[in-house]
């Protein structure tokens, strides 16, 4: 907020809106103690207030809103919404809609997948959203999947993998030779965990990493129930999910990580290639891990290997295959604005897209300032012969006698 009153002009404060919307750490705190989230907002509603902006409120906002606001971020950054004007007349060429991308938001605590489905029945009614955007009807499927974002989802996994052990648990998504303590309640303290939850002998375990890309995945993918599908096809978790269309815009976490591991580059990063720089990077030993990254806190350093395989099994898990693989595009910014939901959700409140296509679009300063320029000249041109032809005539009938 300070940096946004050195950043607009005092004259403008007034006039500018502020908005707050909460995701889904906030969701999870919800459910474990809603009276503990009401008092979080007012703290934040008090604080927001004090500052000389027109501040519109703080909310928590839906799983199926947050992954819609990644979708219409994306598509709007990347220009997917306007049509195609036809020469002539400026106006929208039939043809001239653009396919639109997907969008793959993962967050600490829930993850989203948005698309248009090639077909536009989709079976599960509540994955279903419609949009009127600049004259076109949108029909995209969204799910938001609570608990598994890459902070929750390794949460799970290790509250699913210390059954049956003895206070030691030898992790493969951890590096050789990493080590760390961590308490049975503060891993039983969420929502998210609490499937797994059981009377352990110990109130604390130790975590021994063994570095092993491989076994990583396998204990991951059992996070995922594809046990059952009461639709024609399905994610995990009984979820509906249509056939995978079009290009997707990967952001947020996916984008943190893979960016980490310098995986972003499209046109050498094959999925192949991507498991492959995994395994190596899951078995490098911890101590050598450590001295190579030393300017990165070693928390998240640990989460690294955890956190790509992860990102890996949930988007094999949504049916990306290695041909599909190339369609996924990992982003951060775009034309130097940040991919992420924020911008979607400013443009909803602030109505900034209009539901029906401007009739022409506005044409930029230079070209304004040229054609005005060049008008101005025919004018000119247009007015001095006129004169011309008024005041001698003969000058331009000699050559006709």
């Amino acid at each position: 907020m300070v940096r946004a009153s050195q950043v607009i002009p005092k004259s403008q404060h007034e006039e500018t809106p502020v908005y707050l919307g909460a995701t889904a750490g906030m969701r999870l705190l919800r459910i474990e103690d809603a009276q503990l989230a009401d008092r979080v907002l007012a703290a934040v509603t008090k604080s927001l207030s004090n500052y000389h902006f027109d501040f519109q409120g703080a909310r928590i906002i839906t799983g199926q809103e947050e992954g819609a606001y990644g979708w219409i971020t994306i598509n709007y950054l990347l220009g997917k919404f306007t049509q195609k004007l036809s020469w002539l007349y400026l106006r929208p060429n039939e043809n001239g809609a653009q396919e639109t991308f997907g969008a793959l938001d993962l967050g600490g605590a829930s993850t989203q997948i948005t698309f248009v489905p090639q077909n536009k029945n989709i079976e599960s009614p509540s994955n279903a959203l419609h949009f009127r955007l600049y004259g076109r009807d949108y029909s995209v499927y969204t799910h938001s999947f609570l608990c598994y974002g890459k902070d929750q989802a390794l949460r799970q996994k290790l509250a699913k993998d210390i059954r049956g052990t003895d206070g030691i648990l030898r992790d493969p998504c951890f590096h050789p030779g990493y080590e760390t303590v961590m308490n049975v309640s503060d891993l039983y303290s969420s929502p998210c965990t609490r499937r797994f939850a059981m009377i352990h002998p110990f109130s604390q375990f130790q975590i021994q990493g063994t570095g092993n890309y491989q076994q990583c995945q396998r204990s991951i993918l059992e996070l995922f129930n594809t046990s059952y599908c009461p639709y024609s096809q399905c994610s995990f978790n009984g979820i509906f999910l249509p056939p995978l269309h079009g290009d997707f815009g990967a952001f947020s976490a996916y984008y943190y990580v893979m960016d980490f591991l310098n995986l972003t580059l499209e046109e050498t990063t094959s999925q192949e290639k991507v498991i492959d720089t995994m395994g190596k990077f899951c078995s490098q030993p911890w101590e050598e891990l450590k001295t190579y990254f030393g300017d990165v806190k070693e928390k998240y350093l640990s989460e690294y290997c955890f956190s790509g395989t992860y990102i890996l099994s949930l988007l094999s898990s949504y049916h990306f295959t290695a041909d599909s693989w190339k369609n996924i595009h990992f982003m951060g910014k775009i034309q130097s604005s940040s991919v992420g939901w924020t911008l979607g959700y400013m443009l909803n409140l602030t109505n900034m897209i209009p539901a029906e296509q401007p009739y022409s679009t506005p044409l930029s300063h230079t070209t304004y300032i040229f054609l005005m320029i060049l008008f101005s000249l025919i004018l000119v041109a247009v007015v001095i012969i006129g004169l011309l032809i008024f005041y001698k005539p003969s000058y331009f009938w000699k050559d006709m006698v």
